[in-house]
C-alpha cells in the first residue's frame, strides 16, 4: 500500500468516525453574521488554520477546494458567493465527499441564505483536478499539501498553476517544522496522514511555491501548532511545528527573483520629505512602508537612512517589492 494510499484509509476512517481535534487548530472558525456552522461539520473541521480571506474574495471569484474535509470551508466560502457551482470541491475519498454532502445539507437547514447547489463537489485529486485550464479565480487546501512527499507537492502545486487564470490565488494553510523532520518519522505513514511528519520547513515550502511559477508569496498568519516531544517521537529535542496560511499569485516571477511578503517595512529616515530608489519604491520620512523581504534586504544593506522592521508574519496586502 502507497503512503497516498493509506491516507486515504485514514481519512476513510475519520469520515465515517469523526475525530475531534485532529489537526489541533489553534484558531476557531471564521465567525461571519448569519453562518451557523452544524455541530458535525465543526467537528470535522480537519486543518491547521484557515484558508478564507474576506480580502480575497471580492468579485464572488469562482473557488476550487481541494481536499472537501468535513465542507466547513466549503461552506465558509458560498457564504460570500451564493451562487450555484462557484464553489467546486474535489475530493478523492468517497466517504468524505459523502459525509460532507450530508454536513451541506444539514447547513442548509440551518442557514436560510444556503443552498447546497452553492458547493459542486466531484470526484478528484490534487494531482488531476477535474476542471480546465485557467478556469478559476482561487484554489484553496487546507492541511492536505503538507502530507505529500516533495516530488507529488511539487506536482500538485503545477496542477493548481494550470487550473488557475492568470493573476489567481492560491490560498493555503499548512503545517511547517522548524527544522528538518528526521527520516524514521517521515516514513511512518499514519503520523503523515495526521499531519505530523510530512511537513516542509519554511524555507523549503516557499522554495516549491516559487519554483511552481507563483510570482508573489503572502504570508497571512504564522503560529505554533504542535508539538513533537523527544519521548514519544524518538528525537534528541523537542520539534515544534507551526501554522502557516498564504496566498500565492499567478504572476511572472521578476528577473531578480520572487517577492515573498511575511510582514516586513521600510522607514526612512532621513533629511527630506521622501526618499526614491528609482526602482519603484517612494517612502515618506517616518512612516512605514510594507515591502517584501527581497526589497528589504537590498534597502538594508544599501541605504544607510532606512530602517527595515522584522517580518510579523501577518501581512494582509499593499505596499510594494
Amino acid at each position: 500500500m502507497s503512503y497516498l494510499e493509506s491516507v486515504a484509509q485514514f481519512y476513510s476512517e475519520v469520515a465515517e468516525t469523526p475525530q475531534v481535534g485532529l489537526c489541533c487548530v489553534q484558531s476557531s472558525p471564521l465567525q461571519l453574521p448569519g453562518l451557523n456552522i452544524p455541530g458535525k461539520m465543526q467537528e470535522m473541521n480537519y486543518g491547521c488554520g484557515t484558508t478564507v480571506h474576506a480580502t480575497e474574495l471580492a468579485g464572488n471569484p469562482t473557488v476550487l477546494y481541494v481536499g472537501v474535509g468535513g465542507g466547513l470551508e466549503a461552506l465558509q466560502f458560498a457564504y460570500f458567493s451564493r451562487q450555484p457551482g462557484a464553489v467546486i470541491a474535489v475530493d478523492p475519498v468517497e466517504m468524505m465527499r459523502e459525509a460532507a454532502r450530508q454536513n451541506l445539507q444539514m447547513a442548509a437547514q440551518e442557514n436560510d441564505w444556503f443552498d447546497p447547489s452553492f458547493v459542486e463537489i466531484r470526484e478528484g485529486d490534487a494531482f488531476h483536478l477535474p476542471v480546465a485550464d485557467a478556469s478559476v479565480d482561487v484554489v484553496a487546501q487546507n492541511c492536505l499539501f503538507n502530507i505529500f512527499e516533495p516530488a507529488d507537492l511539487a506536482k500538485a502545486l503545477q496542477e493548481v498553476y494550470r487550473v488557475l487564470k492568470p493573476g489567481g490565488r492560491l490560498l493555503m494553510s499548512d503545517p511547517i517544522a522548524t527544522r528538518p523532520i528526521p527520516e524514521h518519522l517521515q516514513q511512518d505513514e499514519r503520523l503523515r496522514a495526521m499531519c505530523l511528519s510530512g511537513a516542509l520547513t519554511y524555507e523549503r515550502y516557499v522554495q516549491h511555491l516559487v519554483q511552481a511559477g507563483f510570482g508573489q508569496v503572502e504570508i497571512r498568519a504564522r503560529r505554533p501548532y504542535r508539538l513533537l516531544d523527544r519521548q514519544s517521537y524518538g528525537l534528541e529535542e523537542h520539534l515544534l511545528l507551526e501554522s502557516l496560511d498564504s496566498v500565492s499569485f499567478k504572476v511572472s516571477i521578476p528577473d531578480d527573483g520572487a517577492c515573498i511578503f511575511t510582514g516586513k517595512t521600510a522607514i526612512y529616515t532621513g533629511l527630506e520629505p521622501f526618499f526614491d530608489d528609482q526602482a519603484g519604491h517612494v517612502l515618506q520620512r517616518g512612516l512605514p512602508a510594507a515591502v517584501c523581504d527581497k526589497t528589504a534586504a537590498k534597502l538594508a544593506a544599501t541605504i544607510p537612512d532606512v530602517i527595515v522592521t522584522s517580518s510579523t508574519w501577518h501581512y494582509d496586502g499593499g505596499g510594494c517589492c
